[in-house]
Order: structure tokens, then sequence, then C-alpha cells
């Protein structure tokens, strides 16, 4: 019998003020209570606060993408506090259009351009790394927030489409 283990490093990013890294078991409890948040969850797939069993689930999904994709969704901590603030990266599911940069902060963490941050790093890597040719961001239609982020980042609207149900807008970047 042939066992083979196969193993994946989280790279990690620095920025001005982010040190975007591999989750750690100690981040689980603000990430539960994130996505426990209503306000915080109501433009993700759901649109539903998290249990914790979900909430674990969910950390599980992000950490598990970087083994079987090679990229995927980042912690955030802060450079000055070494807090955990929140989630960003790429995403490429199963059923998904495409690669897409992503990002989930926590409230103390929002309007401080933080997901403008870590999504110019995610496209960055994207583009430098994995030689991907395009990058996209599926938007629910009236989360103005992350329309501004997409544009900052240099996302231009791309169409509509329906997942799973959900309307969502396509920004798009190309390399």
């Amino acid at each position: 019998m042939n066992n083979t283990t196969q193993t994946t490093s989280v790279p990690v990013i620095e920025t001005e003020r982010l040190i975007l890294r591999q989750f750690k078991l100690d981040d689980f409890e603000i990430y539960a209570q994130m996505m426990a948040d209503p306000d915080i969850v109501r433009y993700l797939s759901g649109g539903e606060p998290m249990t914790r069993h979900q909430a674990w689930r969910s950390l599980a999904t992000m950490a598990g993408h970087w083994v079987l994709h090679g990229h995927g969704q980042w912690a955030l901590e802060e450079k000055d506090t070494g807090s955990f603030v929140g989630r960003a990266g790429l995403f490429n599911p199963e059923g998904w259009p495409d690669l897409e940069a992503g990002w989930v902060l926590s409230k103390g963490a929002q309007g401080k351009g933080y997901a403008t941050e870590a999504g110019k790093a995610a496209i960055e890597f994207a583009f430098e790394h994995l030689k991907a040719n395009k990058v996209i961001s599926l938007i629910q239609p009236d989360n103005t927030p992350s329309i501004k982020v997409a544009e900052r980042i240099g996302e231009t609207y791309e169409s509509e489409i329906e997942l799973f149900g959900k309307h969502a807008l396509v920004y798009s970047i190309y390399k």
C-alpha cells in the first residue's frame, strides 16, 4: 500500500498594518464570535449567524482550502496588537464561477482599510504565485462597503449572476 502525505505551507504575507498568516486554534473563539454576529455575516452566502459548530466547520474549510488548492484565506492579524481581526484571501470551492478574492472583518477592524490592504495582497499573490489571469469578487448588490473595497483594489463590475439561489455582482480584475 502506498501512503502519501500532502502538506501545504501557508505563506505569510506582511502588509503595512497586517500579517496574513495561517489560522491557529487560538483564533477560533474570536472567529466564532465574529461569525455569530448578524451584522458581519449578513452578506455571506447563508446570511445567517453561525453556531459554534458551523463556525468550526467554516474555519476548517478555510484551513483545508490551502491543502486542496494550494491557496486560500489567511487569518488577518494586526501588526500593532497581534490581534486576530478577520480573514481574507482566495476562495474557489466546487461550483464557484472563478478564483475569488474575499474578506470578512470583525466589527472593530471595519472601516480601517484592512479589507483593501488584504484584498490587494491576495490579488498580487494570485497573479504572481498562482499565475492566475483573472480574480473576481462576488458581492451582494446592497453590500456597498464591499463594492467600494472591490473598486479600490482595482476590480470593476463585470456582470450579475445567481449563485446558490442568491444574486451576486461579479467584480473582476485581469492580469
